[in-house]
């Protein structure tokens, strides 16, 4: 199975993830031309390779209109509005460690620019997108805002990308959308991205979503994300790290914070993670084909990386959760009660197992094979229809072969066929059920039914 394990223990950004998939593909610099050929308003990616603590990798630099994103971009006559800058940088803060992708967020129904907003798509985009930048009499350059609406016009409406790729991305700025909304108590409605951030963000973002539809992987494994810790000066005042937005959306997912101060992971990179995660957790068994490094800006003790591998994972890929409980005062009646409805709730396999229990009773080991997403859902239906008071938990492996059904026409009507392969075997069975009902009909037994079809 085609695997793409994410090492995040420096966290992870928008341009960092960019750098570490670029280094996963056979012809970095075809893709960076390829980057630079989408179409996204005055943006010009360029890559570099750079070492950190003696490990060789890349950096991406996005720049807008020839600029790369500066602290004095984003608070150029804007002094005086109430803007939600997550990431605001100072040297006190760790927030520009990664160049990270400035989601400046805002409340749409709290500005009061002396520019209005001209995405009511009025815009003809003959791709200069004029609605991007105004000059003023000043001489400043005054920089309107973009809405979730407005993103998707420039991503699904004007970008040289595949369906899917801006699927992933919009599904990526919804989560960042929502994230915000929550942690300011703005509705998604009025969450509005700072325009030249939305530039720089939707570069990021869309490179990440190209690269891992080029890569193509069966499954994406991510490890528990580093965050950092301390606090950032933000124009609110002093968020704790991670910050409200990026804490939201890793909200159920593994982190964990360290000796690292400041901010290392932003809530694209986070956004990023969660919208192509398949599963967090260790790094599985695998044969790496490819392994990328995406470097980040600042210095730290430790490489400041996301380390990308790529290749085959040695089983079949599936992981998979036991769970196990004791039970000596249930019938027989009410195990099968309960193994029905434990089955019907999302378990793999349901079986007992006899044993004998303290006070010399014979009991029974009530055993429930189950994928990781399904484990809360069925801990408390285990509860629910068990005499229980304890659900232990192990963590296997398993090597299944590939399974296919078939039809087969037979003189008693259709009978489905079960195909299993791998390994190097084939075995094929037909389904009991359907042997089972012609068995019935026709008053013969099993092994008859068998060899008359």
């Amino acid at each position: 199975m085609k695997t793409l394990y994410l090492e995040c223990g420096m966290g992870a950004a928008g341009d960092m993830l960019t750098a570490a998939l670029l280094e996963l593909m056979p012809d970095p610099e075809a893709a960076v031309t390829e980057l630079n050929g989408l179409g996204i308003p005055g943006v010009q990616f360029s890559k570099e390779a750079v070492s950190k603590c003696g490990i060789g990798g890349t950096h991406m630099t996005v720049k807008v209109h020839g600029e790369e994103e500066s602290e004095e971009m984003f608070h150029h006559h804007h002094e005086h509005h109430d803007h939600l800058h997550e990431h605001e940088h100072d040297d006190e803060s760790a927030c520009h460690e990664h160049h990270h992708d400035h989601e400046h967020i805002h409340e749409g129904h709290e500005h009061h620019h002396d520019h209005t907003h001209e995405h009511s798509h009025e815009h003809t985009h003959g791709h200069t997108h004029e609605h991007a930048h105004e000059h003023g009499d000043d001489g400043h350059t005054h920089h309107h805002h973009s809405s979730l609406h407005d993103i998707e016009h420039i991503v699904c409406g004007h970008l040289n990308i595949p369906d899917q790729v801006k699927q992933d991305v919009m599904a990526v700025y919804g989560l960042i959308a929502e994230a915000e909304s929550h942690a300011h108590g703005v509705p998604v409605t009025e969450i509005h991205f700072h325009e030249v951030g939305t530039m720089d963000a939707i570069a990021d973002i869309t490179a990440v979503c190209l690269l891992m539809n080029k890569i193509a992987p069966d499954q994406v494994i991510v490890s528990p994300v580093h965050v950092g810790s301390g606090h950032v000066h933000c124009a609110h005042g002093i968020l704790p790290v991670p910050a409200p937005a990026t804490a939201y959306i890793l909200n159920g997912v593994p982190m964990y914070g360290g000796a690292v101060k400041g901010e290392l992971c932003t809530p694209t990179g986070a956004a990023l993670l969660k919208h192509f995660a398949t599963r967090f957790g260790d790094m599985p068994v695998m044969r790496t084909a490819a392994i990328g490094y995406g470097m980040g800006k600042k210095d730290f003790e430790q490489a400041n990386c996301i380390r990308a591998m790529l290749g085959e994972t040695e089983d079949a890929g599936d992981s998979v959760l036991q769970l196990e409980c004791n039970v000596d005062d249930m019938t027989a009646e009410e195990l099968g009660f309960a193994m029905e409805t434990i089955l019907a709730a999302g378990a793999l396999e349901v079986y007992t197992v006899a044993a004998g229990m303290k006070k010399s009773r014979p009991g029974t080991i009530l055993c429930v094979l189950c994928h990781e997403d399904a484990k809360e859902t069925l801990v408390r239906v285990i509860f629910r229809n068990t005499t229980t008071i304890g659900v232990r938990e192990h963590r296997c492996s398993r090597y299944t072969l590939k399974r296919s059904f078939e039809t087969v026409q037979t003189p008693y009507g259709d009978v489905q066929k079960k195909l299993s392969s791998g390994y190097g075997v084939t075995r094929e069975k037909y389904e009991y059920e359907d042997l089972a009902r012609i068995a019935r009909e026709q008053g013969l037994s099993l092994a008859e039914v068998r060899k008359s079809i």
